[in-house]
């Protein structure tokens, strides 16, 4: 597996670019700068198969319907990429482009891709339908979970109550899990857990 950031737009969201063993992709968060992603994309020989969309938040999908490929997201989300006015952060950040996913996900569901496989956890707080992708060692945790921080719960449809109950299943993960946050620099759950983010 190999990871690609490519931070973007004007809330500097990461993006990522996930790729297996036979040089196909999958893309978390495409929130903006399209062709810095299609850049990475024919640099590294990529074919891009499907986005995964970590929650609906304007800066995480506004490039979802640029790259014209299949999307994932939580069933709890699918209003927020469908419909601009059901989405709460559009008000802030301007107009996207709606998407219809082409698969809904749960918690416990599989995102597989040739070899690399990711179990979704619901994590909602952030927002409703929040998920994390874990596999590979790896946890990208959107914006449910940061480097010495967590998500804001002060948008409509978030909840701090919530949040904790997800940080908290977060927090029986592995320690050397590396996470790969929706903003800033990665970190690892152990030292979430050392510095008491996972407390909330």
């Amino acid at each position: 597996m190999q990871i690609y950031k490519v931070v973007v737009g004007e809330l500097q969201t990461n993006c990522y670019i996930v790729a297996s063993d036979k040089s196909n992709a999958f893309i978390i968060d495409p929130g903006d700068d399209v062709e810095e992603i299609r850049g990475i994309l024919k640099e590294h020989k990529l074919k891009a198969a499907f986005i995964v969309n970590t929650h609906g938040h304007i800066d995480h999908i506004k490039a979802n319907a640029d790259l014209k490929l299949p999307l994932y997201i939580h069933e709890k989300e699918k209003d927020m990429v469908g419909d601009p006015k059901k989405n709460p952060m559009a008000f802030f950040f301007g107009h996207f482009t709606a998407v219809k996913p082409e698969r809904l996900l749960k918690d416990g569901d599989r995102v597989v891709l040739d070899e690399l496989s990711f179990e979704v956890i619901h994590t909602p707080g952030h927002t409703n339908g929040g998920i994390c992708l874990l596999g590979g060692g790896c946890l990208f945790s959107g914006d449910t979970l940061f480097y010495g921080g967590v998500g804001r719960t002060d948008f409509p449809g978030a909840s701090h109550a919530e949040l904790l109950k997800s940080l908290k299943k977060l927090s029986q993960l592995k320690e050397d899990i590396r996470v790969y946050p929706g903003h800033g620099p990665d970190t690892t759950i152990g030292r979430e857990a050392r510095a008491g983010t996972l407390n909330g």
